[in-house]
């Protein structure tokens, strides 16, 4: 199908387009691309099965990174048609229709004020006032990168998780399926930095989502250099602080080095609830839950700092604690956060941000005609308790398959 351009239409805002300037650069066009697929029974049938083990189900990862990849190529093919020197703003969004599922990736390019060519020279999932923020900051963008992976617990997690969970404490099993496969996404997004001749990941965001009843952890972000790191080149940094928190930390001679995790999955325990449960009824603190929970955080936390001195790193900043109810009495607590080191000689090239890098534009369109606000915390818990119920589905159905078969077969003999 051919392109149409649909000229001096951008998705760049006000204050967006007052940093691009600061950069002399000027707004382009608004970029689309897309791809629809259809998970189709016989893949459906295989990912199914993986989820009974357990980890990553590599059937829906590669599902979902072909359509991904599919409409990043097809953004890319728009920006360079339009012209211009960079594609910005880059976002992903999963639309349901029906059967099929349309990965969307949105964007727009910036021009030169120069009077330079206008060749597409890198792209970016920061926004124009992140971007300011990033380049200000002395990294040069390269490529938009991401990585994924859908996993799940899997029933063979579920029944040593199970067995485990009678005890009071953490469930080891589960530790390591979370903290293997959340990984797994960081070491992608890497590798794509890497191949872009990039030696830094910066603007890291992370989302996870519910996908055909496994859950897709998704980290997007920018491949970029800076020249301060160039031991770095083999094993690019990663970097989840915001840009604007980027370019303080750089202002006073910080660079982010890596992106740290720590996971921990806990049970109360059988024993434990009850006494928790009967402690609950007279009112105040109960004892064992506060202790568990204070527990479960500190187990997190102490291997996210493991993970920060292997790298050497001065401190952690900006760390974020995340707490997902898996069900059954589990609990996963998630802390992630980046590493950074000082540097000499490491300075931003002004000394001052402008306040239009800073500001936050406000949503003036607000869809109210679905008639109820969604509660974020509440759609996480509900998708992470999903996580455990998609195997469970699965093997009821595979119950009532082989009843069903057994059943007619009795019937004619």
């Amino acid at each position: 199908m051919p392109i149409q351009e649909h000229s001096k239409v951008t998705g760049l805002s006000g204050n967006e387009i007052f940093c691009l300037r600061k950069l002399n650069f000027d707004p382009g066009q608004l970029c689309i691309g897309n791809s629809v697929v259809s998970l189709g029974v016989g893949k459906g049938i295989t990912s199914g099965l993986s989820t009974l083990a357990g980890g990553e189900i590599t059937q829906i990862t590669e599902l979902i990174l072909s359509g991904r990849k599919k409409s990043f190529d097809r953004i890319m093919q728009e920006a360079r048609q339009y012209g211009g020197v960079g594609l910005t703003g880059i976002s992903f969004d999963l639309i349901n229709h029906g059967s099929n599922l349309e990965f969307l990736a949105v964007g727009s390019t910036i021009r030169s004020l120069s009077g330079a060519t206008d060749t597409l020279s890198f792209s970016s999932s920061a926004d124009a006032q992140q971007l300011y923020c990033q380049i200000d900051s002395g990294f040069k963008p390269h490529s938009f990168v991401f990585g994924n992976v859908a996993y799940s617990i899997g029933v063979g997690g579920n029944i040593g998780g199970s067995l485990r969970s009678l005890k009071r404490g953490e469930v080891t099993q589960f530790t390591e399926i979370f903290d293997r496969t959340r990984h797994l996404a960081l070491s992608r997004i890497k590798a794509e930095a890497k191949q872009a001749g990039a030696n830094a990941v910066i603007g890291i965001q992370t989302s996870i989502t519910p996908f055909l009843g496994t859950q897709e952890m998704l980290m997007i972000g920018t491949a970029s250099s800076h020249p301060a790191l160039n031991e770095y080149r083999n094993d690019p940094i990663t970097s989840d602080m915001t840009n604007e928190e980027l370019w303080n930390m750089v202002n006073i001679g910080y660079l982010p080095i890596q992106l740290v995790m720590g996971v921990s999955v806990y049970s109360l325990g059988l024993f434990s609830g009850v006494a928790s449960w009967f402690q609950s009824l007279a009112g105040g603190q109960v004892e064992g839950l506060t202790e568990l929970l204070y527990e479960a955080r500190e187990k997190a936390l102490e291997r996210l700092q493991i993970q920060a001195q292997k790298c050497h790193a001065d401190e952690v900043v900006g760390v974020k604690t995340r707490v997902y109810d898996l069900g059954g009495g589990l609990v996963e607590f998630m802390v992630i956060g980046t590493a950074v080191k000082k540097f000499n000689g490491v300075k931003t090239l002004q000394d001052n941000l402008p306040v239009q890098a800073t500001i936050q534009d406000r949503d003036t369109f607000v869809d109210s005609s679905q008639g109820f606000d969604i509660n974020l915390n509440q759609s996480k818990a509900a998708s992470a308790s999903a996580l455990q119920r998609g195997p469970i589905v699965f093997i009821g159905v595979i119950i009532y398959t082989i009843f069903y078969i057994i059943t007619l077969f009795l019937k004619h003999h």
